[in-house]
């Protein structure tokens, strides 16, 4: 196309979110698909709940054919001003402790610690038992 598209804003195209006015931002273009939300082979739910957000990856992800890319060119009414989106966030997992696999020093101290006192009283019990004099 020759003329110029309007540019909008995030905030701009987000006020377009329901059935009577529904635009979406795919590729960095903006769709007015309010005439087309009883068409829609997904529904218009589909379409509704992409409002107000980059819908790119949602588009992506279903897989639309040629004839359905084709028809969305008489659907765009303009760009997305790119600042405008907030950048994709990587997931950062939270700081932790390194966790020490060898700990089998710390396993061991811990074990004799809890044994120890048992092998002692088991041998003085033993040994009572065993040097108890017989009543005669």
């Amino acid at each position: 196309m020759g003329d110029t598209k309007k540019v909008y804003t995030l905030s701009e195209v987000s006020q377009h979110n329901h059935s009577k006015d529904c635009w979406l931002i795919i590729e960095g273009k903006v769709y007015d698909v309010t005439k087309f939300l009883e068409d829609h082979p997904g529904g218009d739910e589909v379409l509704l709940s992409a409002t107000g957000k980059d819908a790119t990856d949602d588009f992506e992800d279903i897989g639309h054919s040629s004839s359905a890319r084709g028809m969305m060119e008489e659907l765009c009414v303009g760009e997305i001003d790119k600042s405008t989106i907030p950048s994709k966030t990587s997931y950062k997992p939270p700081n932790q402790p390194h966790y020490n696999q060898d700990k089998t020093n710390e396993f061991v101290f811990k074990l004799l610690q809890f044994l120890v006192p048992l092998v002692i009283l088991g041998v003085a019990v033993g040994i009572r038992f065993y040097t108890k004099q017989p009543s005669s």
